[in-house]
């Protein structure tokens, strides 16, 4: 049985990779991949409980007689809660984020985004969007920022090429930049949330990579752009729901949104808390403030939403595909399978960078989310050995890979896929123009980690 699970965790990274092709939600395959796991577990769990929890099932007995049903209440209420908990915390955390973003982005607080990179000289643009991109990955989840980026580059930039290269420099920027801080990528957030890594320590062996891999791709596009580019002249339409909020009320609210979020770690590291507490308390106080900022105007009205549709669903499918990950490798990893390979890896690939550069090649293929949760439940097992310990090297290096490495293909990070979807970017045109330069950033952004880290 063993085997059958590993055969659904690897048809579903199949499906995952090969997604452009036939188009198939990987939500929806991540999500049905844990649920058949999980139920393949249970049906031979006797056998899984005996091996991997025999200590734990004894005290769960408690001198009593071992039966299906015992076995199946302690695997619900045990082996597959604590999963279940995992995925919550970062599921919580993500709709928290993605709540402030939509309670900023209403009131206009994002628009000065938008006067800042107006210009029509492309090379000044780029570089704009990519500082702009990069700063708030660090502070907002990647994703989101490459959403609100993709729409504020599609009202100005008129041409679809150029369009499709700025896009290309949103999903590098925002990916490195997610990479930087633990609240930055689901990817970093699941790190910390397990207590792999601590926020400081982190950003810090991480910080000079992210921006030597994100400055070697901004500099070789930036060589191949034209010196002027047409805007797009038609001013955008009227969306019904236009904020009244002058610049200082702007202003408070986005140090309320963002400022509370760097303050979350914090609360965190006093509180011992679960992160996501932090953040609601965060949204309720901007809640707040947006109601008494807004207080004439929703007695008049309800507001209708100025984010997106395609934000709020690529957040919800973003939280979806993470939960159904979570599953699908907790199964996997309760079957035994994840601490063989973990002994196997350790005794015939000793070195932590060849591990962590074939996550991140892996990763361009089947998403920066399965291989980090894969390697997390694989090595955890060995904290006794320094590199796999909390905040061991290897846990900011595959943070690095399969940000950079995902960022190899079109949809190979969830900032990737947006692009794809949204722009409706042609996968041989990326690999054409944006792999070579991607792939220049991430050995760039490898050597000053091993430099830096050692």
């Amino acid at each position: 049985m063993e085997i059958g699970i590993l055969c659904v965790f690897f048809l579903a990274l199949l499906l995952i990779a090969t997604e452009q092709g036939h188009r198939m939600n990987k939500a929806a395959v991540a999500m049905f991949a844990g649920t058949v796991c999980w139920l393949l577990y249970i049906m031979w769990g006797t056998d899984f409980v005996t091996a991997q929890h025999a200590l734990e099932y004894g005290v769960f007995l408690d001198g009593g007689r071992s039966s299906s049903w015992n076995v199946k209440e302690f695997v619900a209420g045990t082996v597959f809660l604590r999963y279940t908990l995992e995925a919550a915390n970062v599921a919580l955390f993500l709709l928290a984020t993605a709540s402030i973003v939509e309670v900023l982005n209403n009131n206009g607080c994002f628009d000065f985004i938008h006067e800042l990179l107006y210009t029509k000289y492309p090379k000044r643009f780029l570089w704009g969007v990519a500082c702009v991109t990069f700063l708030l990955s660090a502070n907002l989840d990647n994703l989101t920022t490459v959403c609100l980026m993709l729409a504020i580059i599609r009202t100005l930039v008129a041409q679809e090429k150029l369009r499709w290269v700025f896009g290309a420099v949103v999903v590098v920027a925002a990916n490195c930049g997610g990479a930087c801080t633990v609240i930055g990528d689901t990817t970093s957030l699941a790190l910390w949330t397990t207590g792999l890594v601590t926020p400081t320590n982190y950003s810090f062996s991480l910080m000079a990579s992210a921006v030597v891999a994100m400055l070697t791709v901004i500099g070789l596009i930036h060589l191949r752009l034209p010196h002027t580019m047409e805007l797009v002249r038609a001013l955008p339409p009227y969306r019904g729901d236009d904020t009244i909020l002058n610049r200082w009320q702007r202003g408070l609210m986005l140090l309320v949104g963002i400022g509370g979020l760097w303050f979350v770690p914090t609360f965190h590291r006093l509180t011992h808390l679960p992160a996501f507490l932090g953040v609601l308390c965060v949204l309720s106080v901007l809640w707040i403030v947006d109601e008494l900022c807004n207080r004439h105007l929703l007695r008049d009205m309800m507001v209708r939403k100025r984010a997106p549709m395609a934000l709020q669903y690529q957040n919800i499918q973003n939280m979806l595909f993470f939960i159904g990950m979570t599953l699908a490798v907790g199964a996997v990893n309760e079957s035994g399978m994840l601490p063989a390979f973990c002994r196997w890896t350790t005794e015939h690939v000793p070195n932590i960078y060849v591990t962590g550069v074939a996550s991140g090649l892996a990763s361009a293929f089947v998403g920066n989310v399965p291989m980090m949760l894969g390697n997390m439940a694989t090595f955890a097992h060995e904290s006794g050995i320094q590199e796999f310990a909390p905040d061991g090297t290897f846990w900011p290096l595959l943070s690095y890979c399969t940000a950079v490495g995902g960022s190899l293909l079109a949809a190979g990070t969830m900032g990737g896929f947006a692009l794809w979807r949204l722009e409706e970017i042609r996968p041989g045109w990326y690999v054409r123009h944006i792999l070579p330069k991607v792939s220049l950033g991430f050995v760039a952004g490898l050597l000053v980690f091993w430099l830096v880290n050692g």
